[in-house]
């Protein structure tokens, strides 16, 4: 029948409009996700299912997840190499249920097409030339809209990527690029990408569990360079998507520069590069040196300061959902150079969506470390349904951080060894168990030195402490009064004599 091609196509076309119509008006979009309860989670209806498969110790792996609308701006997360990684969104429910291979089983035997087939296969293809041209008209108007924004004097001018990396630029520049450009969440894929590859590691700084961190130089300046096994593929796209969280960037926050997955043909890096800091963690520069009453002051003002603003959401088009840290500890906080602190490794964090009462939870197997975890999350009687108890949580960990810094304080020529929390009470690698007995059962908390009380910020921050590490969760200080308690402190003449 010589009309079946064209009556073909008039049902393809209107099938594919009624999809379009109803896809507009669901609330969620469901993806298989096999970590999630029920192997099934929920994303809004501009959202994506994602279905990842890579190549490790020569074994095939796969994800299945949920993408939100702000992870698709993102991009890199929809993008594989080829027999090394792939990465596929997709956007009807639960279309991510196929698995993904990187070498596809070659046929048996060849099979003669008809016309149907034809028919379909040059339908398919026309719709995805046309849903790439789109996409590109929509991401290059995004970037000039942005770009109009930011440099509202001159809004013709277009701020493409060779105006970004335009050589005579140093890292402070680029930065502020990122954080004046419109979208206030990190420069444009290809940038990242650009950055990432023209980086020379130099030596590596420091290892964990997440893998290894480097410094590397770029244009002659240094950065730092987290490189994820990629085992926890997870915990990078996680901590990558926080980073580039809209109007996340602040003073006491690490700065964000690039993310970006690297293949060297039998395996795959997956590079977080940031601002590096040659001081170190807090966790090292204490381990080494005391701190003067200054310089306390200012370590504990900038951890507060920074965690306020995880903490803090921000209405508007341009605003910030609230975010958590879950993993607060002197190990995560880096010390600058002016004397000041920036809080890091954001991999485990939680992000707060106030309009759907949404709490973004991440799905990787990490958990955050023992000896700083509040009692309610030892007891495992936290109500994860409840966002703010994951900030309280949070408050009890500061707590712990101001009193390693505090007991390095030099006053009068006094101060302290550097220790961890509960040294004394737990082994050096203390278990659940261990840190249950002595913070739930037992209701310890570090020791606060007697000779605090002679000198008012020790004494006003051991009086902090103790605001922070209630048991009652609800009784604990939010992260703005503790910032804004700090901020009021005062050296007095004597001290500094």
């Amino acid at each position: 029948n010589m009309t079946l091609p064209s009556t073909f196509f008039k049902a393809i076309i209107h099938h594919s409009y009624l999809i379009g119509v109803f896809r507009v008006c669901l609330i969620a979009l469901k993806c298989v996700c096999p970590l999630c309860a029920n192997h099934t989670c929920e994303t809004s209806a501009d959202g994506a299912c994602w279905n990842s498969v890579m190549l490790i110790d020569g074994k095939e792996e796969a994800v299945k997840s949920c993408l939100t609308s702000a992870e698709m701006r993102g991009q890199i997360f929809c993008y594989g190499s080829r027999d090394v990684s792939k990465r596929n969104c997709c956007f009807t429910d639960f279309c991510n249920n196929e698995t993904l291979h990187l070498q596809p089983d070659r046929p048996t035997e060849e099979v003669g097409w008809g016309r149907l087939q034809w028919t379909v296969l040059i339908l398919g293809l026309s719709s995805l030339l046309c849903l790439t041209v789109l996409l590109a008209v929509c991401v290059l108007h995004g970037n000039r809209c942005s770009y109009s924004r930011a440099h509202k004097q001159d809004p013709e001018e277009p701020l493409d990527d060779q105006t970004l990396l335009s050589p005579d630029k140093c890292l402070q520049e680029l930065i502020y690029d990122m954080s004046t450009s419109g979208s206030g969440s990190g420069l444009p894929l290809l940038v990242q990408r650009t950055i990432a590859r023209t980086i020379v590691l130099q030596e590596s700084i420091g290892k964990g569990r997440f893998g290894e961190v480097w410094r590397g130089k770029w244009r002659g300046e240094d950065v730092a360079v987290k490189i994820f096994s990629s085992r926890d593929e997870r915990s990078w796209f996680r901590e990558a998507e926080i980073y580039q969280t809209v109007m996340l960037r602040h003073d006491h926050i690490l700065g964000f520069i690039a993310a970006d997955n690297k293949d060297s043909g039998s395996w795959t890096q997956l590079w977080l590069v940031s601002e590096y800091h040659e001081y170190g963690s807090l966790y090292d520069y204490l381990s080494s040196f005391t701190v003067s009453v200054e310089g306390m002051i200012a370590l504990a003002l900038s951890v507060a300061s920074g965690l306020a603003h995880l903490h803090m959401e921000i209405i508007g088009t341009q605003g910030k959902p609230a975010i958590a840290h879950r993993d607060l500890k002197s190990k995560n906080v880096l010390v600058k150079k002016n004397g000041t602190a920036v809080i890091a490794d954001l991999g485990l964090a939680v992000k707060h969506d106030s309009t759907s009462n949404i709490i973004d939870i991440p799905t990787n197997h990490r958990v955050g470390t023992k000896r700083y975890m509040a009692p309610e999350v030892l007891d495992e009687t936290i109500n994860t349904a409840n966002f703010e108890s994951f900030k309280r949580a949070d408050i009890y960990s500061l707590g712990l951080v101001f009193w390693e810094l505090s007991r390095r304080c030099s006053t009068r020529g006094f101060h302290e060894d550097f220790q961890l929390p509960y040294y004394d009470m737990v082994p050096s690698d203390p278990s659940i168990e261990d840190m249950k007995k002595v913070v739930c059962e037992q209701g310890l908390r570090p020791n606060i030195p007697n000779q605090w009380q002679s000198c008012e910020p020790l004494r006003v921050m051991g009086k902090l402490m103790r605001e922070c590490w209630y048991t009652n969760s609800a009784a604990r200080l939010t992260a703005l009064r503790v910032k804004k308690t700090v901020s009021q402190l005062t050296v007095t003449k004597d001290m500094k004599d």
